[in-house]
């Protein structure tokens, strides 16, 4: 799970550079795109690091 976590991490993060990118160019599909990775990659890695840790409890 601790690098599956990073790796979600890393695409929330490139989703973002991306957000920005495309709001520069006025590309409104990548935008909508982009966004909504970032939010459902970023929910996922921020809820897993509030509710398991980093690293993640071994029960």
């Amino acid at each position: 799970m601790n690098l599956l976590m990073v790796i979600f991490g890393l695409v929330a993060v490139f989703a973002a550079i991306g957000v920005v990118q495309t709001f520069k160019r006025k590309e409104f599909l990548g935008l909508i795109f982009n966004l909504l990775t970032f939010l459902i990659f970023g929910a996922f890695t921020a809820a897993t690091v509030i509710f398991q840790g980093y690293p993640p409890s071994l029960h």
